[in-house]
């Protein structure tokens, strides 16, 4: 009697089973934020990604098929801190009941320094009320937060899968951690004079400041801001003074103003660097952990003394 009941378990798990583990329909507004959603939902999720691989979420324009995404949504993932200037007039326009979750809640905001203390960060694209910036993922021990705020909302969304979503994040909030680690120690083995860049915009501040890296950027925040001519020469002039050693081109942004400071200022391009998205699949920053391994590798590759 016992394996027939067995074997009509068996059977009705294998029947019922794919209806009740269907993926739940994400969106996530950027392609760091749909690698974590993967990462930790695996495939009990189906994401679908705004804007893609070496895509500006600056600059973003949705299409109606974005909207049409949102409206089918069971969870939408922003990041939130003024990142996704287009999402809320986009999410009215979709009349979506998803749930939206801001991956970045918990997250100390950095602001923009101020330009009297001498460092060249402007808040093109800001407010002066509100001078955010808004990427906290740069910071490992701020990608553990969105991790967290992640699978909480996929348990909250699908609350029989809850301990599955939870555990997941708890794990890969663990390999953030050890790569935050990992980290500390590559960058932390470069002399502190030498740990002095230019970055084509102002996107690690958080990553500065948590890895301990000086950093320097012609235009704000957003990449929609154009540096003036008098900006472009204080650079220039700091950087002589301070002695930075490389520059590196971020893989959304032009590359002609970073080269030509490169060249008035004495400077070397060091590389580039991964800030708001990650390459395509077949890149070297195809997953929010290896953009981490492969920006610490081109810093250290430039960085570190030869010799």
């Amino acid at each position: 009697m016992l394996p027939r009941i067995a074997l009509l378990s068996a059977l009705m798990i294998a029947v019922c089973g794919p209806a009740l583990a269907e993926p739940l329909k994400v969106v996530a507004s950027f392609s760091i934020l749909a690698d974590m959603v993967r990462q930790i939902g695996g495939d009990q999720v189906e994401v679908t990604t705004l804007v893609g691989p070496n895509g500006d979420a600056h600059v973003y324009q949705p299409t109606p098929g974005d909207a049409k995404a949102i409206a089918a949504a069971d969870l939408i993932v922003v990041n939130g801190l003024g990142f996704e200037g287009w999402f809320d007039r986009l999410f009215k326009a979709s009349q979506s009941k998803a749930l939206v979750v801001v991956a970045s809640t918990g997250v100390v905001p950095l602001t923009m320094k101020a330009e009297d203390e001498g460092e060249t960060h402007h808040a093109h694209g800001h407010s002066h009320a509100d001078p955010i910036d808004p990427h906290a993922w740069q910071s490992l021990a701020n990608g553990r937060l969105y991790a967290g705020n992640i699978g909480e909302a996929l348990a909250q969304v699908a609350p029989e899968r809850a301990e599955h979503f939870l555990a997941a994040a708890a794990a890969y909030s663990q390999r953030l951690g050890v790569l935050d680690s990992w980290v500390h120690h590559e960058l932390g083995a470069i002399p502190k004079a030498d740990r002095r860049i230019i970055t084509s915009h102002d996107a690690f501040g958080y990553f500065g400041k948590a890895y301990g890296i000086e950093l320097m950027a012609p235009v704000g925040f957003s990449t929609e801001a154009e540096p003036t001519a008098k900006e472009v020469a204080a650079l220039i002039q700091q950087m002589k003074a301070t002695k930075v050693r490389a520059i590196f081109i971020e893989s959304m942004s032009d590359p002609r103003l970073t080269r030509q400071i490169s060249k008035d200022g004495g400077g070397t391009i060091g590389g580039v660097l991964y800030s708001d998205s990650l390459s395509p699949s077949d890149g070297p920053a195809a997953t929010y952990e290896a953009m981490f391994r492969h920006n610490v590798s081109v810093l250290k590759a430039a960085l570190a003394p030869h010799g």
